[in-house]
């Protein structure tokens, strides 16, 4: 990573002194950033059923929000000031955007959301809010005037159809050009309105809330209770006359107890839980398949001679010789582990790489499942 994307800081100190504790502005964070997508692409993107996007209008005092898909018919007819358009997990739809990310691999994997790109005419914006995550918002083209304030009053404004606060009190401005980045920890008030029509892409990090774990959890447990329990159902055979019906029998609660001892997770089982929810593909991510696939017998000289790498909307993490991928998690161990690190790390493995013969069948099913592809992707039959 170039220490000009932190400002001239290096990872250890920017993350000793602001991550998820105060903001900082980057000027020149990449000299020269005008943006990965022309402004074509982000449009025909927002225009996809499978891409999620949203249309934000001020008028007034007053906000309006539209959901996705955004034809380009109706942006033809927006008003040339106030309006935002977003386009969601642009990540996993437009392949150049994966250099941008390497660039924020000082943060592990299993932190990054998305990358989010707003095309903003003069004026527009989503008004003040406040994101529950981290967020870098690196200028594209045109520039951007940003406010913030520190976590206080989140009251929203009544009748909003989306998030934006009602009482708001900057105590920090400044204006970003092209290439500059602004780092903002969670809870931080923000407004961005743009100076001129511009594009900001906002690289997110989510951090999973209790809720969130403590539903995966569950159904990990119930799938561990499931392997575990023996079946039986409660018994009170030599039950005496019930004195007092409504009191709850003690034989009842000592069964539950019983049954108590099998509700835990081992510690390999709450890794697994965690790994898998982590690597779990977002609700509208589809796989393409190959149509023509490299059958199992000449993979491993395709791998030799392209190398290989992960689809981009492929979440591939790992802990201690476990790999989770999409959802699902595989063990591996030896020269197989450390390959499969080094395909998790950077994402690629170079051509000449050898595969043992465990390690090319669990590559080869992920490639006909669309989950990697050629590291040379050329061949349009992948």
């Amino acid at each position: 990573m170039s220490l000009q994307l932190l400002g001239g800081l290096p990872a250890q100190e920017f993350l000793a002194r602001y991550w998820h504790r105060r903001p900082l502005l980057i000027r020149q964070a990449i000299p020269g950033f005008q943006g990965i997508l022309q402004i074509p692409e982000l449009l025909r993107l927002a225009s996809q059923a499978d891409v999620e996007s949203r249309l934000v209008v001020r008028r007034g005092k007053r906000w309006e929000l539209r959901r996705g898909p955004i034809s380009r018919r109706q942006l033809e007819r927006m008003p040339r000031r106030h309006w935002t358009l977003l386009v969601q997990g642009v990540n996993l739809h437009h392949d150049g955007v994966e250099p941008l990310l390497q660039r924020f691999s000082f943060i592990p994997r299993a932190r990054l959301d998305d990358l989010m790109v707003s095309y903003a005419a003069p004026g527009g914006g989503v008004g003040p809010h406040v994101d529950s995550y981290d967020v870098f918002l690196l200028q594209g083209e045109g520039r951007r005037r940003w406010r913030i304030a520190p976590a206080g009053d989140n009251a929203l404004m009544p009748g909003a159809p989306l998030a934006v606060l009602a009482r708001f009190h900057p105590d920090q401005e400044w204006e970003l050009e092209p290439g500059d980045m602004l780092y903002l920890p969670p809870g931080y008030a923000h407004d961005g309105v743009a100076v001129d029509r511009c594009t900001t892409y906002s690289i997110g990090f989510r951090a999973p809330t209790t809720r969130q774990i403590a539903a995966a959890l569950l159904l990990k447990l119930e799938a561990s209770i499931d392997r575990r329990l023996v079946e039986r159902r409660y018994g009170d055979a030599g039950l005496l006359p019930a004195r007092r019906p409504g009191r709850l029998p003690a034989s009842m609660v000592q069964f539950a107890k019983d049954v108590s001892r099998f509700i835990h997770l081992q510690q390999q089982e709450l890794e697994s839980c965690v790994g898998e929810h982590l690597s779990e593909p977002k609700p509208l991510v589809a796989f393409e398949a190959p149509s023509r696939p490299v059958p199992a017998s000449a993979f491993e000289k395709r791998v030799r001679t392209s190398g290989i790498a992960l689809d981009r909307r492929t979440c591939l993490l790992y802990r201690r010789g476990r790999f989770y991928m999409n959802g699902d998690s595989w063990f591996a161990e030896g020269g197989d582990r450390r390959l499969l690190e080094r395909l998790a790390d950077q994402r690629t493995l170079p051509a000449g790489t050898s595969l043992s013969a465990d390690l090319r069948k669990l590559l080869h099913g992920w490639y006909v499942a669309g989950w990697l592809h050629w590291g040379n992707d050329d061949d349009p039959t992948r």
